[in-house]
């Protein structure tokens, strides 16, 4: 059975390091030039059931729990004024919760699982053609080409394979603008200390300023807005992303001024909550590229999770993917289609004009019966 894997995310490579634990080969196609070919971004916390389960199913909990932040799962939510909403201080030294860990360093973790040549540089697909006799015969950019009995892809938002299962659309759901700032203990220490060693939410009407300390000592800075039709260009300068912050308070815009370099803005799209496709024979998505969602905290956990499903099932009938894949895909539609609403829910409050209520709310303990 040649099984392969479109995507060297955390999804693809959780998927085929499970696989490898299960004697299953698998070649993972990936259109960068190396693991180091660009940054893979900011923090994730792992959630228990469902990243960390992940990691558990691959072997790599251990792996894991020496390069995670346990610390990182703080978290402090302010108003434009900056008086406290919301702070949140896990218990020292717990991975009881969702520790943090540097999307790049959990990347790697997962890369030297892998034997050598399982991932496949510079191979970016452009096509996936069916086979008469079964299987796909794929097309790299650059001419390459390789042929397998099953694909499966998760190959992120922009998905390549998503269109021969499905023809769901992506909507834009916000404008997201991020910015940095290096060595912040010291060469920042006040904006080290606001952050803190966890995450800070700064939540105006319909609009966030938040920062994120990552594992190298810098912050990462994030400005959230609601979707609109303004050009990108309208985001890259720092004096008009100040202006949106007039009347707030000078220690919070300040993590605007300290940045390094000019701000990167991008839209933040989504999949329809409901999307799901009808099964075809040796095909399937995971990750992103089966249900692309808002980014607030699901998104890595269930590509993980997805991928361990799939290998699970793979792996329980290696004689038949077929009837593995529809598993896979059931269960996996079940599972998302709640998240899905929820992180579209959240998204949605995240940008409202009574965020900030709304906010302290969501996160107001609950009182038990």
């Amino acid at each position: 059975m040649r099984i392969a894997i479109a995507g060297g995310g955390l999804g693809g490579l959780t998927l085929a390091r499970i696989l490898h634990r299960h004697g299953i080969d698998a070649v993972v196609y990936e259109r960068e030039e190396g693991r180091s070919a660009r940054s893979q971004g900011g923090m994730l916390d792992l959630h228990p059931e469902s990243g960390q389960k992940a990691l558990a199913d691959a072997g790599l909990t251990g792996h894991f729990r020496s390069q995670a932040r346990p610390e990182g799962e703080e978290h402090r939510i302010l108003d434009p004024a900056g008086r406290a909403l919301v702070h949140h201080t896990p218990e020292p030294g717990s991975f009881s919760g969702r520790p943090e860990i540097d999307r790049g360093a959990l990347r790697d973790l997962l890369l030297d699982s892998l034997p050598d040549g399982t991932v496949a540089w510079h191979h970016r697909l452009i096509a996936a053609t069916p086979r008469p006799s079964g299987g796909f015969a794929l097309t790299f950019d650059g001419g390459r080409s390789a042929d397998c009995e099953v694909l499966v892809g998760a190959d992120g938002a922009r998905s390549a394979v998503r269109p021969l299962l499905t023809d769901a659309t992506l909507s834009p759901v916000a404008t997201l603008v991020e910015l940095s700032i290096a060595d912040a203990d010291r060469r920042h220490p006040e904006l080290a200390e606001l952050v803190g060693p966890g995450n800070l939410w700064c939540i105006g009407v319909s609009q966030i300023l938040a920062a994120q300390r990552q594992g190298d000592g810098s912050i990462r800075v994030g400005i959230s807005l609601p979707a609109d039709d303004r050009p990108l260009d309208a985001y890259r300068g720092k004096r008009a992303l100040l202006a949106m912050f007039d009347g707030w308070a000078p220690r919070l815009t300040a993590l605007i001024e300290a940045a390094d370099g000019p701000p990167a803005p991008r839209r933040i799209e989504a999949m329809p909550t409901a999307a799901r496709w009808t099964h075809k024979p040796g095909l399937t998505l995971i990750g992103d590229a089966a249900h692309l969602m808002p980014p607030v905290g699901e998104g890595a956990n269930q590509a993980m999770l997805d991928a361990a499903t799939l290998a699970a099932e793979l792996a329980a009938n290696p004689a038949d993917p077929d009837s593995a894949i529809q598993a896979y895909e059931e269960a996996m539609f079940a599972r998302i289609h709640p998240i899905a609403e929820m992180s579209a829910r959240v998204q949605a409050m995240m940008l409202s004009p009574t965020a900030a209520d709304d906010v302290v709310r969501f996160f107001a303990p609950h009182p038990t019966s």
